[in-house]
Protein backbone atom coordinates (compact mmCIF):
# COMPACT_ATOMS: atom_id res chain seq x y z
CA UNK A 1 0.00 0.00 0.00
CA UNK A 2 2.60 1.98 0.90
CA UNK A 3 4.44 1.63 -2.29
CA UNK A 4 1.33 2.11 -4.67
CA UNK A 5 0.85 5.75 -2.70
CA UNK A 6 4.46 6.68 -3.17
CA UNK A 7 4.09 5.78 -6.82
CA UNK A 8 0.71 7.51 -7.34
CA UNK A 9 2.79 10.77 -5.70
CA UNK A 10 5.29 10.62 -8.72
CA UNK A 11 2.17 9.82 -11.35
CA UNK A 12 0.57 13.39 -10.19
CA UNK A 13 3.47 15.13 -9.31
CA UNK A 14 3.86 16.29 -12.76
CA UNK A 15 0.20 17.72 -12.75
CA UNK A 16 1.02 20.65 -10.36
CA UNK A 17 -2.48 19.48 -8.64
CA UNK A 18 -2.45 22.08 -6.05
CA UNK A 19 -2.21 24.46 -8.71
CA UNK A 20 -4.93 23.26 -10.47
CA UNK A 21 -7.46 25.62 -8.49
CA UNK A 22 -6.97 28.44 -10.71
CA UNK A 23 -8.92 26.88 -13.91
CA UNK A 24 -12.24 26.37 -12.09
CA UNK A 25 -11.78 30.19 -10.75
CA UNK A 26 -11.29 31.31 -14.42
CA UNK A 27 -13.89 28.92 -15.74
CA UNK A 28 -16.52 30.11 -13.16
CA UNK A 29 -16.24 33.70 -14.94
CA UNK A 30 -17.14 32.42 -18.01
CA UNK A 31 -20.07 30.51 -16.78
CA UNK A 32 -20.87 33.93 -15.29
CA UNK A 33 -20.51 35.90 -18.30
CA UNK A 34 -22.96 33.35 -20.33
CA UNK A 35 -25.26 33.58 -17.01
CA UNK A 36 -25.94 37.12 -17.90
CA UNK A 37 -26.26 36.86 -20.91
CA UNK A 38 -28.36 34.12 -21.16
CA UNK A 39 -30.20 33.44 -17.79
CA UNK A 40 -29.38 30.07 -17.52
CA UNK A 41 -26.17 27.59 -18.91
CA UNK A 42 -26.18 23.44 -19.91
CA UNK A 43 -25.00 21.68 -17.01
CA UNK A 44 -23.83 19.01 -19.88
CA UNK A 45 -21.55 21.47 -20.91
CA UNK A 46 -20.46 22.77 -18.05
CA UNK A 47 -18.64 19.91 -16.81
CA UNK A 48 -17.50 19.21 -20.24
CA UNK A 49 -15.83 22.64 -20.33
CA UNK A 50 -14.58 22.26 -17.13
CA UNK A 51 -13.22 18.96 -17.76
CA UNK A 52 -11.37 20.22 -20.73
CA UNK A 53 -10.09 23.25 -18.90
CA UNK A 54 -8.56 21.07 -16.21
CA UNK A 55 -7.07 18.94 -18.87
CA UNK A 56 -5.47 21.40 -20.92
CA UNK A 57 -4.21 23.20 -17.31
CA UNK A 58 -2.42 19.20 -16.58
CA UNK A 59 -1.26 19.19 -19.93
CA UNK A 60 0.39 22.43 -19.95
CA UNK A 61 2.12 21.49 -16.72
CA UNK A 62 3.21 17.95 -17.40
CA UNK A 63 4.90 19.43 -20.64
CA UNK A 64 6.76 22.05 -19.00
CA UNK A 65 7.66 19.65 -15.86
CA UNK A 66 8.82 17.28 -19.16
CA UNK A 67 10.97 20.32 -20.92
CA UNK A 68 12.33 21.49 -17.77
CA UNK A 69 13.95 17.68 -16.72
CA UNK A 70 14.93 17.07 -20.58
CA UNK A 71 16.89 20.33 -21.11
CA UNK A 72 18.44 20.36 -17.25
CA UNK A 73 16.35 22.93 -16.33
CA UNK A 74 15.71 21.26 -13.16
CA UNK A 75 19.15 20.39 -11.82
CA UNK A 76 19.67 24.14 -11.74
CA UNK A 77 16.66 25.27 -10.54
CA UNK A 78 16.30 26.24 -6.53
CA UNK A 79 12.68 25.66 -5.80
CA UNK A 80 10.09 27.22 -3.65
CA UNK A 81 6.52 26.67 -3.01
CA UNK A 82 5.54 28.33 -5.67
CA UNK A 83 8.06 28.13 -8.66
CA UNK A 84 10.61 25.65 -10.02
CA UNK A 85 8.48 22.88 -10.49
CA UNK A 86 7.07 19.87 -8.69
CA UNK A 87 10.58 18.33 -8.02
CA UNK A 88 9.20 15.05 -8.94
CA UNK A 89 11.59 14.25 -12.31
CA UNK A 90 14.77 15.05 -10.52
CA UNK A 91 13.81 12.88 -7.80
CA UNK A 92 12.46 9.84 -10.05
CA UNK A 93 13.63 10.58 -13.57
CA UNK A 94 12.16 7.09 -14.60
CA UNK A 95 8.65 9.00 -14.77
CA UNK A 96 9.81 11.31 -17.30
CA UNK A 97 7.93 9.41 -20.17
CA UNK A 98 4.99 8.70 -17.55
CA UNK A 99 4.60 12.67 -17.93
CA UNK A 100 5.17 13.07 -21.79
CA UNK A 101 2.19 10.64 -22.05
CA UNK A 102 0.13 12.63 -19.21
CA UNK A 103 0.68 15.83 -21.23
CA UNK A 104 -0.15 14.14 -24.33
CA UNK A 105 -2.87 12.23 -22.77
CA UNK A 106 -4.63 15.50 -21.64
CA UNK A 107 -4.19 17.17 -24.22
CA UNK A 108 -5.85 14.40 -26.07
CA UNK A 109 -8.85 14.95 -24.16
CA UNK A 110 -9.55 19.16 -24.79
CA UNK A 111 -8.98 18.02 -28.29
CA UNK A 112 -11.74 15.43 -28.28
CA UNK A 113 -14.04 17.54 -26.18
CA UNK A 114 -13.68 20.41 -28.64
CA UNK A 115 -14.77 17.77 -31.46
CA UNK A 116 -17.65 17.35 -29.60
CA UNK A 117 -18.43 20.39 -29.54
CA UNK A 118 -17.55 21.50 -32.76
CA UNK A 119 -20.00 18.78 -33.83
CA UNK A 120 -23.03 18.62 -31.76
CA UNK A 121 -23.56 22.59 -31.23
CA UNK A 122 -21.91 23.95 -34.76
CA UNK A 123 -19.66 25.84 -33.28
CA UNK A 124 -16.89 28.08 -35.82
CA UNK A 125 -14.58 28.40 -33.08
CA UNK A 126 -11.75 26.79 -34.01
CA UNK A 127 -9.29 29.40 -34.80
CA UNK A 128 -9.69 30.20 -31.12
CA UNK A 129 -9.03 26.27 -30.31
CA UNK A 130 -6.31 25.90 -32.39
CA UNK A 131 -3.97 29.02 -31.00
CA UNK A 132 -4.91 27.40 -26.96
CA UNK A 133 -2.94 24.19 -28.53
CA UNK A 134 -0.35 25.91 -30.11
CA UNK A 135 0.22 28.23 -26.79
CA UNK A 136 0.06 24.59 -25.20
CA UNK A 137 2.95 22.79 -26.96
CA UNK A 138 5.21 25.43 -27.65
CA UNK A 139 5.19 27.52 -24.55
CA UNK A 140 8.12 25.68 -22.66
CA UNK A 141 10.26 25.14 -25.42
CA UNK A 142 9.71 28.90 -27.63
CA UNK A 143 7.83 31.14 -25.91
CA UNK A 144 9.72 31.64 -22.87
CA UNK A 145 12.34 32.86 -25.17
CA UNK A 146 11.02 35.53 -26.14
CA UNK A 147 10.05 38.36 -22.92
CA UNK A 148 6.76 39.66 -23.94
CA UNK A 149 5.49 36.32 -25.73
CA UNK A 150 6.56 34.92 -22.29
CA UNK A 151 4.59 37.55 -19.91
CA UNK A 152 1.57 37.42 -22.28
CA UNK A 153 1.01 34.02 -23.46
CA UNK A 154 -0.42 32.30 -19.89
CA UNK A 155 -2.99 35.01 -19.55
CA UNK A 156 -3.76 34.81 -23.19
CA UNK A 157 -4.42 31.18 -22.05
CA UNK A 158 -6.40 31.16 -19.01
CA UNK A 159 -8.01 34.60 -19.73
CA UNK A 160 -8.46 35.65 -23.22
CA UNK A 161 -9.05 31.76 -24.45
CA UNK A 162 -10.44 30.33 -21.67
CA UNK A 163 -12.81 33.03 -20.33
CA UNK A 164 -14.29 33.48 -23.87
CA UNK A 165 -14.05 30.40 -24.88
CA UNK A 166 -16.05 29.58 -22.00
CA UNK A 167 -18.96 32.14 -22.85
CA UNK A 168 -18.72 31.36 -26.58
CA UNK A 169 -19.10 27.94 -26.33
CA UNK A 170 -21.84 28.11 -23.69
CA UNK A 171 -23.93 30.98 -25.57
CA UNK A 172 -22.94 30.85 -29.33
CA UNK A 173 -21.44 34.63 -29.01
CA UNK A 174 -19.05 36.97 -28.26
CA UNK A 175 -19.67 39.67 -25.78
CA UNK A 176 -18.35 42.58 -24.30
CA UNK A 177 -19.24 41.49 -21.13
CA UNK A 178 -17.05 38.02 -22.17
CA UNK A 179 -13.89 40.10 -23.27
CA UNK A 180 -14.07 42.55 -19.96
CA UNK A 181 -14.36 39.54 -17.79
CA UNK A 182 -11.57 37.47 -19.91
CA UNK A 183 -9.30 40.62 -19.18
CA UNK A 184 -8.87 39.81 -15.44
CA UNK A 185 -7.36 37.03 -15.10
CA UNK A 186 -5.26 37.58 -18.16
CA UNK A 187 -3.74 40.44 -16.16
CA UNK A 188 -3.64 38.39 -12.89
CA UNK A 189 -1.98 34.73 -14.54
CA UNK A 190 0.55 36.82 -16.93
CA UNK A 191 1.48 38.14 -13.41
CA UNK A 192 1.24 35.16 -11.83
CA UNK A 193 3.97 33.41 -13.58
CA UNK A 194 5.97 36.70 -13.93
CA UNK A 195 6.16 37.14 -10.24
CA UNK A 196 6.90 32.95 -10.26
CA UNK A 197 10.11 33.95 -12.72
CA UNK A 198 11.58 35.75 -10.52
CA UNK A 199 13.75 33.22 -8.62
CA UNK A 200 14.94 31.33 -11.51
CA UNK A 201 16.25 34.37 -13.51
CA UNK A 202 19.63 32.28 -13.31
CA UNK A 203 18.77 29.10 -14.15
CA UNK A 204 16.25 30.33 -16.56
CA UNK A 205 19.72 32.32 -17.81
CA UNK A 206 21.70 29.05 -18.50
CA UNK A 207 19.42 27.55 -20.59
CA UNK A 208 18.95 30.23 -22.95
CA UNK A 209 15.28 31.41 -21.95
CA UNK A 210 14.98 35.37 -21.67
CA UNK A 211 12.25 35.75 -19.67
CA UNK A 212 10.92 39.26 -19.01
CA UNK A 213 12.75 39.58 -14.95
CA UNK A 214 16.05 38.04 -17.48
CA UNK A 215 15.66 40.64 -20.45
CA UNK A 216 14.92 43.79 -18.33
CA UNK A 217 15.89 42.78 -14.67
CA UNK A 218 14.20 42.23 -11.13
CA UNK A 219 13.25 45.82 -10.47
CA UNK A 220 12.07 46.69 -13.88
CA UNK A 221 9.68 43.41 -14.48
CA UNK A 222 8.35 44.15 -10.55
CA UNK A 223 7.25 47.45 -12.24
CA UNK A 224 5.24 46.09 -15.38
CA UNK A 225 4.03 43.26 -12.39
CA UNK A 226 2.47 46.49 -10.59
CA UNK A 227 1.21 48.01 -13.74
CA UNK A 228 -0.80 44.23 -14.53
CA UNK A 229 -2.04 44.52 -11.12
CA UNK A 230 -3.55 47.93 -11.84
CA UNK A 231 -4.76 46.98 -14.72
CA UNK A 232 -6.72 44.12 -13.18
CA UNK A 233 -8.73 46.69 -10.92
CA UNK A 234 -9.37 49.08 -14.21
CA UNK A 235 -10.97 46.42 -16.21
CA UNK A 236 -13.19 45.97 -13.29
CA UNK A 237 -14.42 49.66 -12.74
CA UNK A 238 -14.39 50.02 -16.70
CA UNK A 239 -16.48 46.93 -17.09
CA UNK A 240 -19.19 48.43 -14.06
CA UNK A 241 -18.66 51.96 -15.45
CA UNK A 242 -20.10 50.49 -19.10
CA UNK A 243 -22.52 48.67 -17.97
CA UNK A 244 -20.86 45.21 -19.13
CA UNK A 245 -20.76 44.18 -15.08
CA UNK A 246 -23.27 44.27 -12.63
CA UNK A 247 -22.05 46.61 -10.26
CA UNK A 248 -22.05 43.54 -7.84
CA UNK A 249 -18.87 42.58 -9.75
CA UNK A 250 -16.97 45.37 -7.71
CA UNK A 251 -16.84 42.60 -5.37
CA UNK A 252 -13.25 41.84 -7.35
CA UNK A 253 -12.33 44.88 -5.98
CA UNK A 254 -11.50 43.16 -2.33
CA UNK A 255 -8.62 42.10 -2.69
CA UNK A 256 -6.91 45.54 -3.47
CA UNK A 257 -6.25 45.08 0.06
CA UNK A 258 -4.12 42.58 -0.74
CA UNK A 259 -2.77 43.80 -3.77
CA UNK A 260 -1.34 46.81 -2.27
CA UNK A 261 1.40 44.99 0.00
CA UNK A 262 2.09 42.61 -2.24
CA UNK A 263 2.82 44.96 -5.04
CA UNK A 264 5.04 46.97 -2.26
CA UNK A 265 6.91 43.55 -1.68
CA UNK A 266 7.33 42.98 -5.10
CA UNK A 267 9.12 46.15 -5.76
CA UNK A 268 10.96 46.10 -2.68
CA UNK A 269 12.17 42.51 -2.55
CA UNK A 270 12.41 41.68 -6.37
CA UNK A 271 16.56 41.03 -5.60
CA UNK A 272 15.68 39.71 -2.47
CA UNK A 273 13.68 35.97 -2.91
CA UNK A 274 13.62 34.58 0.36
CA UNK A 275 11.67 37.92 1.40
CA UNK A 276 9.93 37.98 -1.90
CA UNK A 277 8.24 34.04 -1.53
CA UNK A 278 5.61 35.03 1.12
CA UNK A 279 4.62 37.77 -1.00
CA UNK A 280 4.34 35.45 -3.66
CA UNK A 281 2.24 33.21 -2.06
CA UNK A 282 -0.15 36.55 -1.54
CA UNK A 283 -0.34 36.96 -5.26
CA UNK A 284 -1.55 33.39 -5.56
CA UNK A 285 -4.31 34.55 -3.25
CA UNK A 286 -5.51 37.46 -5.47
CA UNK A 287 -5.35 35.64 -8.79
CA UNK A 288 -7.54 32.99 -7.50
CA UNK A 289 -9.80 35.13 -5.51
CA UNK A 290 -10.49 38.30 -7.58
CA UNK A 291 -12.08 36.05 -10.72
CA UNK A 292 -14.42 34.16 -8.48
CA UNK A 293 -15.22 37.35 -6.74
CA UNK A 294 -16.06 39.18 -10.40
CA UNK A 295 -18.29 35.76 -10.83
CA UNK A 296 -20.22 35.83 -7.66
CA UNK A 297 -20.62 39.27 -8.96
CA UNK A 298 -22.05 38.66 -12.41
CA UNK A 299 -24.23 35.72 -10.80
CA UNK A 300 -26.24 37.81 -8.43
CA UNK A 301 -26.06 40.80 -10.26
Amino acid sequence: MVMVMKDFKYIVGPMRVPFLILTPACVLLGFGTAVRTLGHISVLDAVLILIAAISTHISVNAFNEYFDFKSGLDARTERTPFSGGSGTLPEKPAMARLALITASVTLVITVLIGIYFFLVKELVYLPLGILGLLVIVIYTPWLTRWPFLCLIAPGLGFGILMVMGTHYVLTGEYTWTSFIASLIPFFLVSDLLLLNQFPDVEADRSIGRKTLPIAFGRHSSSLIYIFFLLFTYLAILVGVYNKYLPLSSLLGLATVFIAIPVAVGAFRYAEDIKKLIPYMGLNVIITIVTPVLVAIGLFVG
